[in-house]
């Protein structure tokens, strides 16, 4: 399910890579939640087997690894494995970018040194035989071949504005695969307003010329205060993915990553998917209970914190207002469930929760009354009968009502 990594990871930015033994590998740059800024000063790799389970490595690169010390957060990085060996492509927040080295792809890397020449962010690197191609910049992205030993751009290859903002809706964050004899440049796409889709061009060489095609998704609605997306395309066992991220904590910040399963059309297309909260599992079984997380798009004043101790990691809906909303998509109701529980907190007035099917004004198919409790932690279990069977897959909607102010929290969910 989204977000595909434990409640304590908040990793954006993510690139995707698998081995010869089928394991995945997932890499990223690495946020604080609740700072207020972007990233860290360090990676963690994480791994898996089948996209569902996944095994967090120790910290795999920091800035105090580096060999020029610095106080400058580590952004989005690459990995690419070349001639048996694991080159990790990271940048830094003053627009530094640099090459460290492993012998495994979860590290720990070794710091090789800053590539001259060069200043920006969001590296990504593609290896076709020998040659290695590498990328870099916003708003104009660049482009030439790299040694990966020496961290030397060959500078009679490199191109300029491979993709540009005026253009392309070229923002970040490029990342580039090849599929069938196309080469593929997915990307933070600004051209709906806000950077917060994933853009993608094709080109017949991996220097271009590109042209645009689309959007494979937009991450409007998963945070009121979300600015950025980041990502990559991945095929994993015949099928492909879209690797993106989410904002929480009403920020640009505390952003967590999340995948969904995409086709790549004969003609090479790929059409836009939607947020959901199955990710890259089947529809979800309606007598599995959630976490707040699970919520793919929510409306209004609401959204999605943390609450993190020695023993305890979950997230809640918090500043929910009357009128808010919170979408899980999709549900399997082959199984008969006949009422909705949720477990909320509510130190204020009584408020409501309206379950509906598929949509913001779908059927209301049940109305719970949250009561009061003694505090915003104080989590109670509050639930109302289904006013009928439901079958079938389903989006479910739920609609806050009550006075104005401060509703409620919301920790988790169940239909039974």
């Amino acid at each position: 399910m989204n977000p595909i990594l434990p409640n304590e990871y908040y990793i954006p930015d993510a690139e995707v890579r698998v081995e010869a033994d089928g394991t995945v590998y997932l890499y990223g740059s690495k946020d604080i939640p609740g700072d207020d800024c972007y990233c860290s000063r360090e990676y963690q790799v994480f791994s898996s087997k089948d996209l569902i389970v996944w095994k967090a490595s120790d910290i795999s690169f920091s800035t105090q690894m580096l060999r020029e010390k610095t106080q400058s957060r580590l952004y989005a990085p690459d990995c690419v494995r070349y001639h048996g060996r694991y080159y990790l492509l990271y940048c830094l927040a003053d627009g530094k970018e640099g090459i460290a080295e492993s012998g495994s792809p979860e590290g720990p890397f070794q710091d090789k040194g800053i590539i001259e020449g060069i200043s920006g962010i969001d590296p990504s690197v593609y290896v076709e035989g020998d040659t290695v191609y590498y990328f870099w910049g916003q708003m104009s992205l660049q482009g030439a071949t790299i040694d990966l030993e020496t961290g030397r751009i060959d500078e009679a290859s490199h191109v300029s504005g491979i993709l540009t903002q005026e253009r392309d809706g070229f923002h970040e964050g490029s990342s580039i695969r090849k599929i069938g004899e196309k080469y593929y440049l997915v990307y933070t796409d600004i051209s709906r307003g806000r950077a917060t889709c994933l853009g993608y061009a094709t080109a017949d060489h991996p220097l271009g010329p590109y042209e645009k095609k689309g959007i494979i998704i937009d991450n409007t609605g998963c945070d009121p205060s979300s600015w950025n997306d980041h990502g990559s395309i991945q095929e994993i066992d015949g099928q492909y993915y879209v690797f993106y991220h989410r904002s929480t904590n009403n920020s640009f910040f505390s952003r967590r990553v999340c995948a969904e399963k995409i086709t790549i059309n004969p003609d090479g297309t790929i059409d836009e998917v939607e947020m959901t909260s199955q990710g890259v599992e089947n529809a979800i079984d309606c007598r599995r209970a959630l976490g707040a997380s699970a919520f793919c798009r929510i409306t209004g004043q609401a959204y999605l914190t943390d609450y993190t101790d020695a023993e305890n990691s979950y997230s809640v809906l918090t500043n929910v207002h009357a009128g808010d909303g919170a979408q899980v998509r999709y549900y399997d109701f082959s199984q008969p469930v006949s009422e909705f529980a949720v477990r909320a907190a509510n130190p204020g007035e009584e408020a409501g929760i309206k379950v509906r099917l598929d949509a913001e004004d779908g059927e209301v198919i049940a109305v719970v009354s949250v009561g009061r409790s003694r505090g915003g932690y104080d989590f109670r279990e509050w639930a109302a009968p289904l006013t009928r069977e439901v079958s079938g897959h389903h989006a479910v909607y739920l609609e806050f009502t009550g006075a104005d102010g401060k509703l409620m929290n919301l920790k988790e969910f169940v239909f039974r």
